[in-house]
């Protein structure tokens, strides 16, 4: 299958392609979209054979559950049992933007996308080619990251077509991704809602919402029959090296927890936000804004450079221990397992 890349940098390159991506959408095609988070491989959300093919491209595990991405508060209504208030004051909050609601679904949502759960993750996506495809669509959009599963998400059109060149036809090119990592996930099936996924709206800011927010690490869980949630897998978002998130104070401590992992160290490279080793290969050592939401923007492709460079192991400073930077750190987390 030969793989196209259609850029968007003009009204009319930008017009031709949402027509193009509609019309392979409609056939039930799958194709990779942009949008600020990451960029998706999308398919008609309520086209079980579509979704399906998701999930053959991504070799993505049956269990792992998509998010429905909608352009708006009508069509994410549409998509779900019952709309509740808190919903509405959440999406006034957020959306567009970097938030899914899970909330019960619709009978119309096919069982491949929750993967055969009772609820459903929504999303109404900022980005202005997600949107407009959706909107000409007139349908929601199953997308999770468009890359192999459990392997980095992509940020840009050409991390997209390294990992999938060949298995699907249609590559949009929207530009870098602004938020850079995937979106918060909120279930409003529980009192208080409970975030599933960390991401860039974190749950400071959603408790100003709604009153009280539980968060990954609060309150005992009961086990659950279907995930409710992508990004819950033990190990996700991985690069092919070795990653590992240390502190250091200095070169000597840095060198001395490096030489532990026993890869040269021409093959290590280092990814720091406030302390800049000098021990190492300055082509070698990436040095991110200590800012949480720059470093989410650049992080993914950071590790893909480290990939393409050949690293044997990737050294990451550790995010501050805040509420800015949860989901980094369960990114990194995930990366590292």
């Amino acid at each position: 299958m030969v793989t196209e890349i259609l850029p968007t940098h003009t009204p009319a390159l930008f017009a031709a392609a949402v027509k193009r991506a509609a019309e392979k959408l409609r056939a039930g095609e799958v194709v990779a979209l942009p949008t600020e988070t990451v960029y998706g491989l999308a398919a008609n959300a309520l086209d079980e054979k579509a979704v399906a093919k998701i999930f053959q491209i991504k070799g993505r595990p049956a269990h792992n559950p998509i998010i429905v991405h909608v352009s708006s508060n009508k069509m994410a209504a549409d998509c779900v049992v019952h709309w509740p208030e808190v919903a509405l004051k959440f999406s006034h909050a957020f959306w567009p933007g970097p938030l899914t609601l899970v909330l019960p679904r619709a009978k119309k949502i096919p069982d491949t996308v929750t993967a055969g759960g009772e609820t459903v993750g929504v999303r109404w996506p900022s980005h202005p080619f997600m949107q407009a495809v959706i909107r000409e669509c007139g349908f929601p959009l199953a997308a999770p990251s468009a890359n192999l599963s459990n392997q980095i998400s992509p940020t840009n059109a050409m991390h997209v077509h390294t990992q999938l060149a060949g298995k699907i036809s249609l590559i949009v090119d929207g530009g870098q991704s602004q938020v850079g990592i995937e979106s918060t996930v909120l279930d409003l099936t529980a009192s208080p809602p409970r975030v599933l996924r960390p991401g860039m709206i974190h749950a400071e800011s959603l408790a100003a919402v709604s009153g009280q927010i539980q968060t990954p690490d609060t309150g005992d869980r009961k086990p659950e029959t279907a995930l409710r949630s992508p990004g819950l897998l033990v190990k996700h978002y991985s690069p092919q090296a070795k990653l590992v998130v240390l502190n250091w104070n200095d070169d000597v401590e840095l060198k001395s927890q490096v030489s532990g992992f026993r890869f040269p160290v021409s093959n290590c490279f280092i990814i720091a936000h406030t302390k800049i080793p000098a021990g190492f290969a300055p082509e070698n050592v990436s040095v991110i804004p200590h800012d949480a939401e720059a470093f989410a923007r650049a992080l993914y492709g950071e590790l893909h450079r480290c990939d393409a460079a050949g690293a044997k192991l990737i050294v990451v400073e550790a995010p501050p221990e805040t509420a800015a930077w949860s989901g980094i750190a369960d990114r990194l987390r995930r990366a590292a397992a």
